[in-house]
């Protein structure tokens, strides 16, 4: 029978003991016990499929009255969310202020550890006071131990304004701060005890995923499973763009790069015109009463 100070502990913090002599098996043995514990993650991911797409409700109930996502988090869980929001102006062409992340210890602690930053709870509330964080937002703390007090002190904050607020864990056990969503991934111990950049860290980073990428599709970021309003910002993401072009539009690369130019690299534009005949100005409004929803401006049905 376990003690109550051991149910409390962080499952993150417990030893595995399928890898407990880990450091004298062979590289390749080694390589197998990773793979074998990673392969866990996707269906303790799955276990949380409810309260993820609760939380994607939220995120777009934000969006739709101007609101944003913020993250926010302390060491990996920090990372993660700085990585999240950073690629979501590339790929879905928004505004750099629509999906932010916070990470205790500002900038440097993306590249450098940042000693005690996680500790300071009132930092949470000042880092959010600092982006004029409102009501109107939702914000997701991401912490694998579930009570980094940077973290808390976020939610904590956020929650007495009346904005949506979502925990992002991997401990099934202990006091966790209170939240409108909770998504808890109980990936078990960890392949070295304690590194939540392993287990816990690839869990979150899936969940991250999905909030974010789902959200976008619903907000008509994404045709069919195409990307039409990344922005094609270099030479690679510009070859990307015509043959999106050419795959949403049915047509080959001449019209693609025609269309392109002609919507003046409106990827979503450059569609609609190579599907319809509709002629620049015709399309730019068709788009803009469907909600720039481009197979409703085409006239397509929704599908169950």
């Amino acid at each position: 029978m376990t003690d109550s100070k051991s149910e409390k502990q962080a499952l993150t913090e417990t030893r595995n003991p399928r890898t407990m002599y880990i450091d004298r098996v062979s590289t390749r043995e080694a390589v197998k016990i990773f793979i074998n514990e990673d392969m866990a993650v996707a269906k303790a991911v799955e276990a949380c499929n409810e309260s993820i797409a609760q939380t994607i409700e939220l995120v777009l109930a934000a969006f739709r009255k101007g609101g944003r996502l913020i993250y926010t988090g302390a060491g990996t869980s920090g990372r993660l969310g700085v990585l999240d929001a950073s690629e979501c102006p590339p790929t879905f062409g928004v505004q750099p202020d629509m999906v932010m992340a916070l990470i205790a210890g500002g900038k440097k602690a993306v590249t450098d550890a940042v000693e005690g930053a996680e500790d300071n709870v009132d930092a949470g509330r000042q880092d959010l006071e600092s982006i004029k964080f409102s009501k109107n937002d939702i914000l997701i703390g991401i912490t694998a131990s579930g009570t980094t007090p940077y973290v808390t002190g976020a939610l904590n904050h956020a929650r007495s304004l009346g904005a949506a607020t979502v925990l992002l864990t991997c401990n099934p056990y202990g006091e966790l701060p209170q939240t409108d969503v909770l998504i808890n991934p109980a990936v078990g111990p960890e392949v070295i005890t304690g590194s939540t950049r392993l287990k816990s860290g690839t869990a979150c980073k899936m969940v991250l995923n999905m909030i974010s990428s789902i959200s976008m599709i619903r907000m008509g970021k994404v045709f069919e499973n195409l990307m039409v309003d990344l922005m094609a910002t270099n030479i690679k993401l510009r070859k990307r763009a015509v043959r999106i072009v050419m795959e949403g539009g049915r047509v080959p690369n001449y019209i693609a790069e025609a269309k392109l130019q002609e919507a003046e690299g409106d990827v979503k534009l450059a569609i609609l015109l190579a599907r319809t005949d509709l002629a620049v100005e015709q399309g730019r409004l068709k788009l803009e009463q469907a909600g720039r929803v481009l197979y409703k401006a085409l006239g397509e049905i929704d599908h169950e």
